[in-house]
């Protein structure tokens, strides 16, 4: 049944526009899970879906999508996973054949018509040439997972966090190209923190 979700500023709680920025749009789908300790499903019905759909930019805010239900938060999950298979397979050297044929089908799709008009003060923004369907938006998805596997640049920097009870993929783009963590805020201050630790207690005494 759809719920006629909009994606206007009172849409949904807020929590997935604060979303982790990978560096690609095929990851922070992949960010929207429990992917990190403690971290919960952000993905958890329409509404939520709708903003992230929005934060992600895959539709322009204020977009209707009143056809969304609770069959495209199931579709959007089953494609998270076959993402998440994909780039953890590409990391460890290994093939995901079934996950890649799913990926795949959906990028075959066409994804959202885009058109320019004229905004506040005429200025001109991006909007869609129609309401997009859900097979619309997840082959905009799976594209951008196609087009990152098939890139030796973007997969030469593809990186999952070494942060403890942490899978969030990300693309390092940092100088040197030795980023370690999805966050140094977050994942980072957890493994200086639990250094500190051990080195305590090896020692026997405080800092």
């Amino acid at each position: 049944m759809a719920t006629g979700v909009g994606t206007g500023k009172g849409t949904g709680t807020g929590a997935s526009r604060r979303r982790f920025d990978s560096g690609r749009v095929c990851l922070d789908l992949v960010a929207t899970g429990t992917v990190t300790s403690g971290a919960g499903e952000l993905l958890d019905g329409p509404e939520r879906l709708a903003d992230w759909l929005v934060a992600a930019r895959l539709v322009p805010e204020g977009t209707a999508l009143t056809a969304l239900d609770d069959t495209w938060v199931t579709r959007f999950r089953q494609l998270r996973a076959g993402v998440d298979r994909l780039m953890t397979a590409e990391l460890c050297g290994r093939g995901a054949d079934a996950a890649l044929d799913r990926v795949n089908a959906l990028a075959a799709g066409a994804p959202p018509g885009l058109r320019a008009v004229r905004g506040r003060g005429g200025t001109l923004v991006r909007a869609l040439s129609a309401e997009p369907d859900c097979g619309a938006l997840l082959a905009a998805v799976a594209r951008d997972a196609v087009e990152l596997l098939t890139d030796p640049a973007a997969r030469a920097v593809l990186r999952r966090c070494e942060g403890d009870a942490c899978r969030r993929l990300y693309l390092d783009t940092s100088r040197g190209r030795r980023r370690r963590w999805c966050s140094s805020e977050v994942c980072g201050n957890r493994e200086r923190v639990a250094r500190h630790r051990r080195r305590v207690a090896a020692g026997g005494t405080g800092a």
